[in-house]
């Protein structure tokens, strides 16, 4: 009897397992930034345009097989370090996503591109610069905006043809982003004639930088060119106008943000600034994206949020092209990608880089940029 009365009771239980989604495939992207320290502003700007695009992606219901795409943002916190960005680029092979969004720093970037590489998942990276990331051989990698090579050649041309400078002192943070555009820029520069009259070195966590500055004023250089963030940025500035030192500060993209002239305050006023692309408002899809994203998350846009925002697109449409979320197949499209974006239009070059892509001056003035015509 105790036999008889527990065969019924062993299939009632099989029989309570969770029905089998049959009507979403989800797809899995990981998004890797500085969420916390010194840089988390820029960090949450790339997740919020990120995740905006997977929220918009799956408001349109893509249908692949019967079946409705289910987009998931995974964010990881790489805190801009290296070793993190690595151990951040694991868990997300071993999670098995789809793709990555990331990672924004480029000294996060390089070293887990190997990792991504070695899993064959695509990385489509919104704001790293440093050319080595995509010069490495990797077919898994691609970034929506320009690299160095092509920022540095803009900024020399900027700096002896606009600026009219003759002479030049170099600060760099040390990290990938920073050094590597240092040394393009100089590479521009000293191809214009310009004199590099001092090279200094930092740090990404430094905030004082008077012994630095004070010997750059002994040299009277036309110009101090700054290869870093803003979080160093904003403090260089104002020790900058402490110890009169009159040169205007010319930095890339890293320093481009609302944070470095609200946080510079008025030592911000004439310092200027390049970004790739064109102005936000003057973007193809750039003022509906400020309204939908001040909508969202009633912030305005640090920096790289819309371009964050294509890149999950862009991964978007491959799997549309491909007809498929298989990294593998998402892979074989993304180099033959021709979309619209928010930013430009995206076409990718034999290495994963941006084709044509435009750089944009700007210069601070009464508490915000201004885009020079």
């Amino acid at each position: 009897m105790k036999l008889r009365t527990l065969i019924p009771l062993i299939l009632l239980t099989g029989c309570n397992k969770a029905p089998v989604d049959t009507t979403t495939q989800v797809v899995k992207l990981g998004h890797a930034a500085p969420l916390t320290g010194p840089q988390s502003h820029i960090g949450k700007d790339n997740e919020n345009g990120a995740r905006l695009a997977v929220e918009e992606a799956n408001a349109a219901k893509i249908q692949m097989g019967g079946r409705t795409l289910k987009f998931e943002l995974l964010g990881e916190d790489d805190q801009a370090d290296p070793r993190q960005g690595t151990l951040v680029a694991q868990k997300f092979v071993d999670g098995q996503v789809n793709a990555i969004i990331g990672h924004l720093n480029s000294g996060t970037t390089i070293p887990a591109s190997k990792i991504y590489f070695d899993a064959g998942l695509p990385q489509v990276s919104p704001s790293a610069t440093n050319p080595a990331y995509t010069h490495q051989g990797f077919k898994t990698a691609f970034r929506v905006m320009a690299n160095d090579l092509q920022q540095g050649r803009a900024l020399g041309d900027y700096a002896a043809k606009k600026l009219k400078a003759t002479t030049a002192a170099i600060i760099d943070d040390k990290t990938a982003y920073g050094e590597g555009l240092a040394t393009e820029f100089k590479k521009a520069a000293t191809a214009h004639g310009i004199q590099i009259v001092a090279e200094e070195h930092t740090d990404d966590k430094a905030v004082d930088f008077s012994a630095i500055l004070t010997r750059i004023k002994s040299r009277q250089p036309d110009l101090v060119f700054f290869g870093g963030m803003d979080p160093q940025a904003a403090p260089m500035a104002r020790q900058m106008k402490k110890l009169d030192l009159r040169a205007p500060m010319l930095m890339g993209d890293g320093g481009c943000t609302t944070d470095f002239v609200k946080n510079a305050g008025e030592a911000a006023e004439g310092h200027r600034c390049s970004l790739p692309g064109v102005p936000l408002q003057k973007m193809p899809g750039g003022p509906d994206f400020i309204a939908r994203y001040k909508a969202r998350f009633n912030l305005d846009i640090q920096l790289y949020a819309p371009y964050a925002y294509d890149a999950v697109m862009v991964v978007v449409d491959a799997i549309k092209r491909a007809d498929s979320a298989d990294p593998a197949k998402i892979l074989a499209v993304l180099p033959h990608t021709n979309y619209q974006g928010v930013t430009t239009k995206i076409t990718f070059d034999a290495n994963g880089d941006l084709k044509d892509s435009a750089i944009t001056f700007y210069t601070a003035k009464n508490g915000q940029w201004v885009a020079e015509e």
